[in-house]
């Protein structure tokens, strides 16, 4: 068993140090995560540290987690950080309304996308809440592989599934919201 994965069972007792510890070990790859969070999404109000140490503070606030391995971990602090835009974006559309709409591809090159608008980012955020009605396990594909970057076989780990699954539920999603995000 890795220290990370002891690390995290101490956290799930209740020890705080071993949560700050875990933190601490995996700041770099939250960083990452934050990171392509931001670039993907475009939003300009945070930055990828203000990002991960907003997603530390849900974290504690959400009590004692129980995260089996380091994969789960991450899955779920992206599924934080995703929360955590979306309430951003959210928070100026209540501000303004309007711009102009671009199209949306999921594309995995997430580096090689373009900044998107608030409208985007929601209209991608309740295309995957409908995906999620339809199909978790397609939902959290990709939120663990567009949103937070993990490959297929740390996916597959998370999930508890095979990579060739994962590899299927991907395209499932794709084509599910591809048709959703048609204007």
């Amino acid at each position: 068993m890795s220290e990370i994965t002891l690390l995290l069972k101490a956290a799930a007792q209740g020890d705080r140090a071993a949560s700050d510890e875990v933190v601490a070990r995996l700041y770099a790859d939250l960083q990452k995560l934050a990171q392509r969070r931001l670039q993907q999404s475009g939003e300009m109000s945070l930055n990828a540290t203000a990002l991960v140490h907003e997603s530390y503070l849900r974290l504690q606030q959400a009590g004692e987690l129980d995260f089996p391995d380091r994969g789960h971990f991450l899955a779920y602090a992206a599924r934080v950080m995703h929360s955590i835009v979306i309430d951003q974006v959210r928070a100026r559309q209540a501000e303004r309304r309007g711009g102009g709409h671009l199209h949306v591809t999921f594309n995995t090159a997430i580096a090689d996308l373009p900044l998107q608008d608030d409208d985007d980012v929601l209209r991608v955020h309740e295309a995957l809440a409908e995906l999620a009605t339809v199909d978790a396990r397609l939902a959290d594909v990709v939120e663990m592989r567009y949103f937070g970057g993990l490959l297929e076989s740390e996916i597959a780990l998370a999930l508890g599934v095979t990579e060739r699954t994962v590899q299927r539920d991907w395209q499932k999603a794709r084509l599910f919201l591809s048709m959703a995000l048609k204007p």
